[in-house]
């Protein structure tokens, strides 16, 4: 039986080099080994989409390629996500999540969603190319906890900034926690807006969601 260790290094590989029908496979292995089935997400088919998402802007990777990433990475999230220990019947905190208008690039945003899923999270996601009422919108109406917006774009960081003034202009900027990132986000950026925090990547989201709230 293989380790650990070399089960996570093979999901990994199975999405960076597109095994899209052997990822299932080697998710049941680690499943029937008896491996958390959260580190199987998380430091396996993550780690291999965030590595696919490196591959992609060197350009050593393009669209297609990723599509079958991305394909791979759903197939063992299909075999691991049912032995995901229950987070039991806690109110799940809700996050509202986009990519803000004029911007295309969604796979660091699916990334993140995906991540916060498997946190136990409930996700509200709006896809790419937002219109910036619409994160106002859709925050008030599911009562989010959490705004989350990213960019792949520095034309369209100025979006985020609008819909924090937004949300002050209705009085209910307090409501939310509004998190921001992307390849031109930095801290200096988020701190300007006013932005509740900022992650450079899936993992860094989930550590900061859980602090935002629980503080």
């Amino acid at each position: 039986m293989r380790s650990q260790e070399e089960l996570l290094k093979a999901l990994s590989d199975c999405v960076v080099d597109m095994e899209d029908e052997l990822v299932g496979e080697v998710a049941q292995e680690y499943v029937t080994a008896g491996y958390p089935a959260l580190d199987g997400i998380l430091k396996g088919l993550v780690d291999g989409m965030q590595k696919a998402a490196a591959l992609y802007e060197q350009e050593e990777y393009f669209i297609p390629e990723l599509l079958v990433c991305s394909e791979a990475m759903y197939n063992g999230l299909e075999v691991l996500r049912p032995h995901l220990e229950s987070a039991g019947s806690q109110e799940k905190h809700k996050v509202v999540i986009g990519v803000v208008e004029g911007d295309t690039h969604d796979i660091g945003k699916n990334l993140v969603r995906i991540m916060l899923e498997t946190a136990g999270y409930e996700i509200y996601d709006l896809g790419r190319d937002v219109p910036l009422q619409k994160f106002v919108d859709k925050a008030k109406e599911v009562q989010a906890d959490v705004i989350a917006m990213s960019t792949l774009m520095s034309t369209t960081m100025p979006g985020m900034k609008r819909v924090i003034e937004m949300l002050e202009e209705e009085g209910i900027r307090k409501n939310y926690k509004v998190i921001i990132g992307g390849a031109p986000i930095s801290p200096a950026f988020a701190n300007k807006i006013k932005a509740d925090g900022y992650s450079a990547n899936a993992v860094e989201a989930v550590t900061l969601v859980d602090r935002l709230l629980q503080g």
